[in-house]
Parts: C-alpha cells; structure tokens; sequence
C-alpha cells in the first residue's frame, strides 16, 4: 500500500466520528513501535517527523524507513507528516523527500521563535498550498500561537515554540478569525491553540476549562464545521510512566497533561488529529532506564530496545483504542498523490483548496 495523503483520512475519520494519533518518529524502532501497535488494532496511522527528527534521523533514512513500513504493513494506510514546518522551504524539502502531507506553521515566524503576524500566516501558508495541492500533498496550517494559559509563555521542542510572554489573544485561536483564515489559505486541517503546549511540563495541575479550553474547539467547530481541526501538545503525561522513571534514577518533577476524557470531548467537537509524542518518549525512557538498572551488565542495545520499542508500542495501542481510530483500517480510502492533485485542481475539495498557478513564478518545478 503506498502511502497517502492525510486529507482522505480525515475526511473519512470525521464520517466515522474518531480522531487519529499523530505519532512523532526519530529512529527505527519507533516506527516499528506505531507499526505493530496499528497492526494489532487495524488502525491507520500518520506518523510524522519535526525538522528535528528529520535533522537527527536524517532524510534519506527517514524516507526509506516509511517505505519499509508502508511494504511491511500492506494492510495499514500510512501518512507521512511533516510537523511544523516553519517556513515554506522546510515543507517543499519535504514534499521532495516524500512527504505526503506538511504542516505550514506560520503562526511563528520563520525562526521558528517570534509570533507572526496574521496577514504573514496567511500569505505564507496560501504559498504552501498552492505547491502542495499541486502535487496532492495536504496541509495542516496553524491559527493562535501554542502555550500556557498558566504562565502566558510558549514551550520550545526542537527549537520550536514561542518565546517571551504571550496575550491571552495569540495564546487562543479566534473562532471568526478561523473563518477567514481557511477560506483565504484553503488548509485541509487547522491546529488551534487552546492552551495545551509541547513537553512533558504542560500544567501544575490536573487541567480545567481556565487553562484548557476544550470549549474553545466546540466553538471553532461551529463556524467551519467542514474543516478537521488538530490538537497539538496532546500528550497525557501519565503519572505511572513518570514513576518508572524516577523510581529508576530519573528526575521527572511533578506535571500532568492533557487527560484522555478532555481529548474525546475535542473529538466528539469535530478534532480529527491529535498530535502525541512525549507519552511516548516517557515509555520508552522509563523502560530503558529500568532495564539498565535491572541487568546492569548488559551492553548489548538490542536487549533494551527491545524493551523501550515494547513500551511504546502499549502506548500508542492505548491512544489508537481511546481515539477511536482502531478497527478502520481496511475501510479508509486509498488515494495517491497523483489522484490527489487532480481532486484538488477539480474543486473535489473545495474551491479555496484548488491550487493557484503563482507558485510556477517561483520555478519550484525546475528546481
């Protein structure tokens, strides 16, 4: 099977009414983790990478480590994302390295680090559409700055994420402004800041509607109810993947993400992608370090990598289950790119998603 672009699956998740598991990758064994917990489950998957990922892991074997999953698991539809990508470079990289969908983040500014302004968000995600769609490749844009409504402040991953102090008005995305901004940039998903952020440290405490604004998302979803909507900085942070760690030499202070009930709700109000990484980075971690600790004779890495591929495997089993996506894999539609390109040229999606010509007067096809 080869792999898809992420529009057809959420298309198809929102007739369903389920959300799917972003699942970030750096290395083989966490592809091979997602892969085997979506075969138990028959769930499709989207498995995505950040500049980081793609700078540590390295494109090449990036690309060739997607293409093994897609020819070992024939059975399971396979997206390939590029997580924020924070500048229309780093998505076109993408596309050419296979990538079947991109994240244009132009809430920040290209370094990644400075809020952008509205009309720079616009016009730069508008240019990646139009390469993209071209191509068949979706695209996930971003409205509102991610962060804590705690402390007003952005949390960096990989170099990414706000800096300084923020306003309660970039920190949530205005659902009217929502309106505009798909209609003007022809997005097939929207990522909305309610509040949650990236890493393990998310909130002090066990999370209410004043520092996580699910009802933020029923509200966005009123007013473009055809647009799937995605909730970045997901992760759960459970306490029992915390207490491995430190009983086994590990320093984790106290924090709590975004419980599993609060995600449902955003499901059940039109989000289709939930973006997880750090439960995952949490098992795999807890399960390396109480190995280590258990055998600490062992120096083979296959022996605990084993172990941590194990980890997280249960857990993206868990959030597969408890987001509905398992059980649907054989009945997601399978679209390639090339059919792709001609829907979206056709109006198949939507006029504002029909690609422009303007990006040929920047001879990306000869270059």
């Amino acid at each position: 099977m080869p792999l898809i672009p992420m529009r057809p699956l959420l298309d198809f998740a929102a007739l369903k009414g389920f959300g799917v598991a972003a699942l970030n990758v750096n290395n083989m064994e966490q592809i091979q983790a997602i892969m085997q917990a979506a075969r138990k489950t028959k769930s499709p998957v989207i498995i995505q990478a950040s500049r980081g990922a793609r700078k540590y892991t390295n494109d090449n074997f990036l690309r060739h480590l997607m293409l093994a999953a897609a020819e070992l698991y024939p059975e399971i539809p396979i997206v390939m994302h590029q997580d924020h990508g924070n500048g229309p470079e780093t998505c076109i990289s993408a596309i050419k390295q296979g990538f079947t969908s991109v994240m244009m983040d132009g809430s920040l500014e290209e370094d990644g680090t400075t809020p952008a302004s509205y009309e720079y968000n616009v016009a730069v995600t508008r240019y990646v559409v139009d390469i993209a769609h071209s191509l068949g490749v979706s695209v996930e844009g971003e409205l509102g700055v991610l962060g804590s409504l705690e402390h007003l402040g952005g949390e960096q991953e990989d170099g990414h994420g706000a800096k300084g102090k923020l306003t309660l008005e970039q920190l949530l995305t205005d659902p009217d402004q929502a309106i505009d901004f798909v209609e003007r940039t022809g997005v097939d998903a929207l990522a909305v800041a309610i509040g949650t952020s990236h890493g393990a440290y998310k909130f002090s405490k066990k999370p209410t509607g004043d520092v996580l604004a699910i009802d933020r998302i029923i509200q966005i979803h009123k007013k473009i109810p055809n647009c799937h909507l995605v909730m970045h900085g997901s992760s759960s942070v459970p306490k029992k993947l915390i207490d491995i760690i430190n009983a086994n030499g590990g320093s984790i202070r106290e924090t709590y993400g975004v419980p599993v009930e609060e995600i449902q709700r955003g499901i059940q109000a039109g989000v289709r992608k939930i973006n997880v990484d750090t439960d995952n980075r949490l098992a795999m971690t807890g399960a390396v370090r109480k190995f280590m600790k258990e055998h600490p004779a062992e120096f083979d890495l296959r022996a605990w990598m084993k172990e941590a591929t194990a980890a997280m495997e249960a857990v993206c089993e868990e959030r597969m289950t408890q987001f509905g996506q398992a059980g649907w894999a054989s009945q997601v539609p399978i679209v390639t790119l090339e059919e792709m390109a001609i829907g979206y040229k056709a109006g198949k999606y939507g006029q504002n998603a029909k690609p422009s010509q303007s990006w040929k007067e920047k001879n990306f096809a000869t270059n």
